[in-house]
């Protein structure tokens, strides 16, 4: 006799058992979390308390929710925390010490201020996968610097072409925010396969620069 299983019953999904903590604002590092979520990892996405994700106020096309918001958090759980508050930080720790996988696109230097840099974590827990995501990575002149979506578009050379040479124009959608996204997703998954054979996590550094200029 061969058994059924009921469509009531949800499939199994690759990441079921995988937990993840991103620090995470605007569209690069949420539209990475947003892929695992899909596939099934719990992802518990950390803002500021009262004010969110700033891309919360984008716009409020989507029933009242802000569209690109809404694009990239959806299958996630929210938590809010002030990380300047040591009893918030003190939750977010042990949050962290039972997750498989910590991502974050902070401003340079604001992990490591709060001991939350990869170097601190891995030793601690050698198994964690830690994603950085920043305009131009973690070394290099500019990797103090902040950076935005149009800023890379401009700099990685893609309004060369687009546009003219004398009203250049950007891409409709955040691509280089997409990008960096997509990098950092498809090397987190690749870091997953590789502890399974080692037992070791790893450490990922995602520049936006570099994701938009490999296109």
């Amino acid at each position: 006799m061969t058994s059924t299983t009921p469509q009531t019953q949800a499939r199994p999904r690759p990441l079921d058992h995988i937990t993840v903590v991103s620090l995470e604002h605007a569209i690069a590092a949420p539209f990475c979390t947003r892929q695992l979520a899909d596939l099934g990892a719990r992802v518990i996405k950390v803002e500021r308390p009262e004010v969110g994700d700033f891309a919360r106020a984008y716009d409020n096309r989507a029933r009242g929710e802000a569209s690109h918001f809404v694009w990239v958090n959806r299958s996630k759980e929210s938590l809010a925390l002030d990380l300047k508050d040591p009893q918030h930080l003190a939750v977010l720790k042990q949050l962290i010490a039972k997750a498989d996988v910590l991502v974050q696109n902070l401003a340079p230097g604001a992990t490591g201020r709060m001991g939350l840099d990869a170097a601190t974590l891995r030793a601690a827990d050698p198994r964690l996968i830690v994603c950085d995501i920043s305009g131009y990575g973690n070394d290099g002149p500019y990797r103090d610097k902040k950076a935005y979506d149009l800023l890379i578009q401009s700099e990685a050379g893609f309004l060369s072409i687009t546009g003219t040479p004398e009203q250049p124009s950007k891409a409709g959608n955040s691509i280089a925010d997409i990008a960096a996204g997509m990098y950092a997703y498809t090397n987190i998954l690749s870091a997953l396969m590789q502890r399974d054979k080692t037992g070791e996590g790893s450490h990922i550094d995602v520049s936006m620069l570099e994701s938009l200029g490999e296109w």
